[in-house]
């Protein structure tokens, strides 16, 4: 079997995505995640081309890595410059990286276009860049950007740059589809074709720009290619690149490569999830491998099948990278998935149990009426428990007022919020401020309700999300309020509908509250 290389680009390539910023404690940490997960290579950057790749270069050597190899990025010399005179050719040096990737360019229309220059003097810059480095003990793995568009345009030239690079000492020779529109089926010809001319061991690197970047890379491997390049969640310019968060278990799965162990691989969805959060971006739910939703049965039909035996509709066990099962709630389900959904919650609710048909068409009419529980779970089981007559709520609203002011043309709204509720025999009356109504609300209930639950201290309001239901109304359109609640143990969705905004917020916040008193309640038993 082949050693399958693992070259991980998410702090270069993938941080020139658009709204993508890490900063250099960002990138140490998102290296140290990498690292764990089984990465061979992790670029970490342009040495030269800014302050924070300076930096990276310079902190990332006094931490510790159990595998990875750092690897510094650059280009080849410019025409003008000798090599030790060569500005990107010192920083690579600065950087002090055993291992160094070089790009250059393939394909005569950049030679000519982009560079100005001669095909003769390209092959020069090739050569004496990557000999300079290699002279100065570095590992030098040769980047051949836009490769197969030039070897479409022009095979032979495009070969005689890879020949040249090899000669020069690179150690690794990437094919580059930099602007991403090759297909499979060229990719397995140029590839192979490639290989009969080419001793160096070769690698790919793909972009997504035709949906195409992970299946470019293992029809690559299959014909055999031994360094793959990629990031995590395909983040990238453009369309991205490929993506290692489906590599990575492609290869260990499907086509039994195994380039991490077992053991890293099931940290994937982990590590998928929090490069996505350091690079702020929100994960994308329907990932393969890695998503909420990769392992999530609605119909009916599935979930029945999948509780009698996961395989019927699952490819992989979700905990191989980290991931679960979910059985969703909604109007397409049936007995099944409410039995199924009550098991998750530690509840018993045979399907023949009349409480379970009780609670089917509650909650068929609360999603006609807008409601809609997949992202809002904690609401779910609070309705659950209370249809089978299991909930006992902490509190009572008496009643809410909120009162949004503005004094002046140029000052920020004063949002202010009433709240009265019930905690046993005690009337709570409070009042509150917040940057906006619905904050001022929550403030409100929180203050009211803090001298009995304390530990409502420790709750987070992670995310507000309104839906306009029906916008042929306009201002008089139902709406429907997603939050997501959090606190140091877990997080969890609540959901309110309503004609009025703050009714469905308060509907919301009132879950998120009770949820929480659950979630206690669960503890302690």
């Amino acid at each position: 079997m082949r050693a399958i290389e693992i070259y991980d680009t998410t702090l270069r390539d993938g941080a020139q995505a658009e709204d993508v910023s890490f900063s250099v404690e960002d990138k140490i940490r998102v290296a140290q995640k990498l690292d764990e997960l089984g990465a061979h290579y992790i670029e970490g950057g342009w040495p030269g081309a800014n302050p924070k790749d300076v930096e990276f270069f310079q902190v990332i050597k006094t931490m510790p890595l159990k595998q990875a190899k750092i690897v510094a990025f650059g280009s080849t010399r410019r025409a003008s410059n000798s090599p030790k005179n060569d500005p990107t050719l010192r920083s690579l040096m600065d950087a002090h990286t055993r291992y160094v990737t070089l790009f250059g360019k393939s394909w005569t229309l950049h030679v000519t276009d982009a560079l100005g220059i001669s095909l003769k003097k390209n092959l020069e810059l090739i050569e004496d860049s990557i000999a300079f480095l290699k002279a100065h003990n570095r590992q030098v793995f040769y980047d051949a950007e836009h490769f197969f568009d030039g070897y479409k345009a022009d095979p032979q030239y495009a070969l005689a740059t890879l020949l040249k690079a090899g000669s020069a000492g690179a150690e690794r020779i990437i094919l580059c589809d930099t602007n991403g529109g090759t297909m499979p089926w060229e990719i397995k010809r140029i590839v192979a074709e490639v290989a009969r001319e080419v001793t160096v061991p070769l690698g790919i690197h793909a972009h997504n720009d035709a949906e195409m970047a992970v299946a470019n890379s293992l029809i690559a491997i299959e014909q055999g290619v031994i360094q793959v390049q990629g990031t995590i969640n395909g983040i990238g310019e453009r369309c991205g690149n490929a993506n290692l968060s489906s590599i990575i278990p492609n290869l260990s799965l499907k086509m039994k490569q195994e380039p991490v162990t077992r053991e890293q691989l099931s940290h994937l969805r982990e590590v998928s999830h929090f490069v996505a959060e350091l690079a702020n971006l929100v994960p994308n739910t329907h990932q393969p491998y890695v998503g909420d939703s990769a392992f999530a049965h609605k119909g009916g039909v599935h979930i029945d099948a999948v509780r009698k035996n996961p395989m019927t509709y699952e490819h992989i066990a979700p905990k191989v990278v980290g991931n679960r099962q979910r059985l969703l709630v909604s109007d397409h389900a049936g007995k099944s998935s409410l039995a199924g959904k009550a098991e998750e919650f530690h509840i018993r609710l045979r399907k023949n149990n009349p409480k379970t048909k009780e609670l089917l068409a509650t909650l068929k009419d609360l999603e006609n009426q807008g409601y809609q529980f997949e992202g809002a779970e904690g609401s779910f089981e609070l309705l659950m428990r209370k249809v089978i007559g299991k909930h006992k709520p902490s509190f009572e609203l008496v009643g809410f007022r909120v009162i949004v002011e503005k004094r002046h043309a140029d000052e920020e709204p004063i949002s202010e919020a009433t709240v009265m509720v019930k905690v046993g025999t005690i009337i709570e009356h409070r009042v509150a401020v917040g940057t906006g109504p619905v904050d001022a609300l929550d403030h409100a209930l929180r203050k009211a309700l803090e001298k009995f639950y304390p530990e409502l201290r420790e709750i987070k309001l992670l995310d507000y999300k309104v839906r306009v239901l029906a916008a042929n109304k306009g201002t008089a359109s139902r709406v429907r309020v997603l939050i997501e609640s959090g606190d140091h143990k877990e997080k969890w969705g609540t959901v309110g509908v309503s004609a009025n905004i703050m009714e469905a917020s308060w509907q919301a916040l009132a879950d998120s509250i009770e949820y929480k008193m659950l979630s206690k309640s669960r503890s302690t038993h």
